[in-house]
């Protein structure tokens, strides 16, 4: 039984699996490919047939007959989720090693009884990289587009967008410190480290390149990127991202060689 990380869900690694194989190919995939593939990983056909009704459901997947066949296809809301996704890995990655110096700064002020609000507004601030400074300020490094979160909350006329730099007098460090939760963050690198810094914790090539991008994904995906500068020394995600970069490299080619006996891929259908 493969040694799957217990955080993973089936709709992540089916995301990996489209994100790996189907994003920008045109193709879609039978479904008995899908359920052999997951149960690679230790997922049960009866858990893989569900999570497919599921995101058809929620419009991450659509369904595409082919005589007694159902294969499955991206939508326009995975396929943005998936780029989404391929950006954050191989184009901004985890370690934040050449930051201009600039922080993007919002402040806001809502009424007592907008609590709900209020959690709205943290939830979407911290899952974009801002953490807290003091009452209602909140910083994040680099150019961070929140237009989209304030106006989405219909907030416009609560809240403010600075972007600045620190002064000399400014702690840069300390303020990190204080504004975000540097243990939590180092954590997910070290579980990471835990798992794939030695012996492979799968041994079908296929199996263990999904699972390696799933967890290294769910690793970054709310990481800040703080600047390696203000960080502590040895800051995990530095040799973390190394070994992610080498062991995606090494399973590449073995990985592709399986799923080209396994993927029943047909093109899909325009209109």
């Amino acid at each position: 039984m493969p040694v799957l990380d217990p955080a993973l869900r089936p709709q992540t690694l089916l995301l990996m699996l489209f994100g790996d194989f189907v994003l920008d190919r045109g193709v879609c995939v039978f479904s008995g490919s899908v359920i052999d593939v997951l149960e690679r990983l230790g997922v049960s056909s009866h858990a893989t047939r569900s999570t497919l009704s599921r995101m058809v459901k929620r419009g991450l997947l659509r369904r595409q007959r082919h005589g007694r066949k159902m294969y499955f296809g991206l939508t326009g809301r995975s396929t943005a989720i998936l780029h989404d996704g391929r950006a954050r890995i191989w184009e901004t990655g985890a370690v934040n090693d050449r930051w201009d110096g600039s922080w993007t700064l919002l402040c806001f002020s809502l009424p007592e009884s907008w609590q709900r609000q209020r959690h709205d507004l943290r939830s979407q601030l911290a899952w974009a990289g801002f953490g807290p400074v003091q009452g209602g300020l909140w910083i994040a490094p680099g150019q961070v587009p929140v237009q989209e979160i304030v106006t989405g909350l219909g907030l416009e006329a609560h809240a403010r967008v600075f972007h600045a730099r620190a002064d000399g007098l400014t702690d840069v460090g300390g303020m990190v410190r204080d504004a975000y939760d540097l243990a939590g963050l180092a954590s997910r690198y070290e579980e990471f480290l835990g798992r794939w810094d030695g012996p492979a914790p799968l041994t079908d090539p296929l199996a263990a390149r999904l699972s390696l991008i799933a967890e290294w994904l769910g690793a970054i995906r709310r990481d800040p990127r703080l600047p390696v500068e203000h960080l502590p020394a040895e800051w995990p995600a530095v040799r973390a991202q190394k070994l992610f970069r080498e062991l995606e490299a090494a399973y590449l080619g073995a990985s592709r060689e399986v799923a080209e006996g396994v993927l029943d891929l047909v093109e899909e259908e325009r209109g």
